[in-house]
């Protein structure tokens, strides 16, 4: 019965259109939800920085077990386009959507699963310390909910964001430092066919910026990328303004500098062989973090995994979560895997299987750590 609730509660979450900006209807939804579990829910003011028509949902439950330390659970409420109109199908043990957007367990697999692992702890009478649960706006867009939360709705004495592809049981134990760069290459305007060599094209720099560039996998922990090129007004007309974007992430913080010193060396130098110039406004986006694999914060994890019938995987990543902003804020943060897969695509699915181990899981972490194993 609490496996078929899990899902319903999955398949509502999924019908509830939340792109990145718009997660208000979603998030008094997941408001009503907690509420009837026993905490108490407020809103942040982060509507304000985030641009969103919501602020970040903050729920706290008192604990019944008080030496237990405080564990804060954490999702994002958006989803990236085209995530309106969400139609589930559930067939042979696999949700997925009906083919036209995407499903949306990214993230709201890791709602649902924070959501039934909290009733069943609520129901069984499990010992439990105090919980935490913080639901965040505009993460697909740049974390831009967990950047503008308060630390101090995020305090707990360890922080797990559950917000990883792969089966449940997978921990990402570190990320990367990432970098966004938006470049716009100044040259001077000319007739292409009458006076060319009048000219000083902006696009040329870019395209010897770009040449000059070391991109893609440049080792195991680190790559690079020119993401988009925009500019110019007519074919006649030598483009006097262009703009690059791109990024750069590594998971080692001095690596990830010498990259950056590079593509932007590679940038002024292009802009100025061609009699031009550039301004290059660089982004940190978030620090790397890693987390011993002897540390305490996994021991735990990895108990609890095998008490929910889990094998426990540390692995590294390449990309960014809410979990690269708690981590650099100096909370204990693991990302959990949750079953999704192909996910910012229209065959974005997952398992039924998948989203009852999540669950599963998350009620058995909360027993472990109150002492009492699942």
């Amino acid at each position: 019965m609490s496996t078929e609730r899990l899902l319903t509660t999955f398949i509502d979450l999924v019908r509830i259109d939340s792109p990145s900006g718009l997660e208000a209807a979603l998030a008094g939804h997941c408001a009503t939800e907690l509420e009837h579990m026993g905490f108490s829910v407020r809103f942040d003011a982060s509507a304000a920085l985030t641009g969103s028509n919501t602020g970040n949902l903050i729920a706290e439950l008192p604990g019944i077990t008080p030496e237990a330390p405080v564990l804060l659970l954490s999702a994002h409420l958006d989803c990236v386009e085209p995530c309106r109109g969400v139609e589930p199908i559930v067939s042979d043990g696999v949700v997925f959507s009906a083919g036209d957007t995407v499903l949306g367990a990214d993230d709201k697999a890791g709602i649902a699963a924070i959501f039934e692992g909290v009733r069943r702890t609520i129901e069984s009478g499990t010992h439990r310390g105090d919980l935490r649960v913080v639901l965040t706006v505009a993460e697909e867009c740049g974390l831009k909910g967990a950047k503008a939360l308060d630390p101090v709705d995020a305090m707990a004495d360890i922080c797990l964001v559950l917000d990883a592809d792969g089966e449940p049981g997978g921990i990402v134990v570190g990320a990367p430092t990432h970098y966004t760069f938006v470049a716009t290459f100044a040259g001077t305007a000319s007739h292409a066919g009458v006076a060319p060599e009048e000219g000083r094209s902006a696009l040329l720099m870019a395209a010897r910026a770009v040449s000059e560039m070391e991109l893609g996998r440049l080792d195991s922990k680190t790559t690079a990328n020119a993401g988009t090129v925009e500019g110019g007004t007519a074919t006649n007309v030598v483009p006097a303004r262009v703009t690059l974007t791109g990024e750069c992430r590594s998971l080692d913080p001095d690596r990830v500098e010498d990259v950056r010193f590079s593509m932007d060396s590679a940038m002024r130098d292009a802009a100025h062989s061609v009699g031009g110039d550039v301004d290059i406004r660089w982004t940190k986006e978030y620090e790397a973090f890693h987390t011993p694999e002897d540390s305490p914060v996994i021991e735990v994890m990895s108990q609890a995994c095998a008490d929910a019938g889990l094998a426990p995987r540390l692995f590294t990543t390449g990309g960014g979560s809410d979990g690269s902003i708690f981590a650099e804020r100096g909370m204990p943060t693991l990302v959990l895997s949750c079953g999704m897969s192909s996910v910012h695509s229209t065959e974005e699915q997952i398992r039924v299987d998948d989203l009852e181990a999540l669950a599963r899981l998350m009620h058995a972490t909360i027993a472990r750590l109150a002492g009492e194993p699942r």
